[in-house]
């Protein structure tokens, strides 16, 4: 009896023994899962000081200038806009008043002669103001003296057109340069097709498109020249900035004339049924057929 009591206590010890073993192990396992629990059970906690972190102060100023910049800029659309609406107004009532004084100085013209028929006399109109003059010959056997005209014309290449004031010593040059150029009157018509299709300006000294009105005020918004009808206008009626308008308009480039020159008789003069000199009113026909 005494020894199986022994062995028995001593299986019992062990048995608490084990049991206690895996109690402190488990314990050991309740400790390391709440330290797990703690660490990850608010997986925003680590990153807490980063959402209360201060702007750097160059993205602040980067902000602010683009913020200042999308303001001026949404301004000056908004100014932009307000203008254009202006000025379009503007722009149609010039339009329509040189539209009845050009009505109002044709019908004159047609009273006057219709007079003049009626009393048997004759009605002399006002002398042209303005030629288109066309550069028709290339720069093979041009005398100096022709070719410094040409320069001063603004005709330094094949098919340039200009314009030219016409007075004493503007008819003299056009007499010297004669075999290398034809020119006329240029019909108001024919003035507009010239701007409106082949324009261009000089802005910077460099060669920009006609391609808005906004190109024409900046270029002679000083001499009050603001549309492309008060160019027109000037142009037509030679007016006081008659020589900044000009000048502002890059010659003409135009092509060669559909069906061509006569080679036979290009170099003679146009009333001896060449292509040279002075055409008069003819030159719209050719212009027609340059554009």
């Amino acid at each position: 009896m005494g020894k199986h009591s022994k062995a028995g206590k001593r299986k019992g010890n062990a048995h608490i023994h084990h049991k206690t073993g895996e109690g402190s192990h488990g314990h050991h396992k309740l400790h390391s899962g709440a330290y797990y629990k703690s660490q990850h059970s608010h997986p925003m906690s680590l990153n807490e000081p980063h959402k209360h972190m201060k702007t750097p102060e160059s993205v602040l100023k980067k902000q602010a200038t683009q913020k200042k910049i999308a303001d001026q800029r949404a301004k000056d659309a908004a100014a932009a806009a307000d203008k254009a609406k202006k000025d379009l107004v503007t722009f149609e009532a010039n339009a329509k008043k040189y539209e009845e004084a050009y009505e109002a100085t044709e019908r004159e013209a047609i009273d006057n002669r219709r007079k003049a028929k009626a009393t048997g006399g004759f009605y002399v109109p006002a002398q042209p103001k303005v030629a288109l003059v066309i550069r028709i010959r290339g720069t093979i056997g041009v005398s100096p003296k022709a070719k410094k005209v040409m320069q001063l014309f603004r005709l330094r290449q094949l098919h340039n057109a200009t314009f030219v004031k016409l007075n004493a010593a503007t008819m003299r040059m056009l007499l010297l340069i004669e075999p290398y150029v034809t020119y006329g009157i240029p019909t108001r018509a024919t003035v507009q097709k010239l701007i409106y299709k082949r324009g261009f300006g000089k802005l910077n000294k460099q060669r920009i498109p006609i391609a808005n009105n906004s190109v024409i005020e900046e270029g002679l918004g000083e001499c009050g020249i603001a549309c492309a009808a008060d160019l027109v206008n000037e142009i037509v009626t030679v007016g006081p900035n008659f020589k900044q308008a000009n000048n502002f308009l890059w010659p003409f480039k135009l092509t060669s004339p559909r069906g061509g020159f006569s080679s036979k008789t290009k170099l003679l003069h146009y009333l001896e049924g060449g292509e040279a000199g002075n055409r008069a009113e003819e030159i719209n026909a050719l212009v027609k057929r340059m554009l």
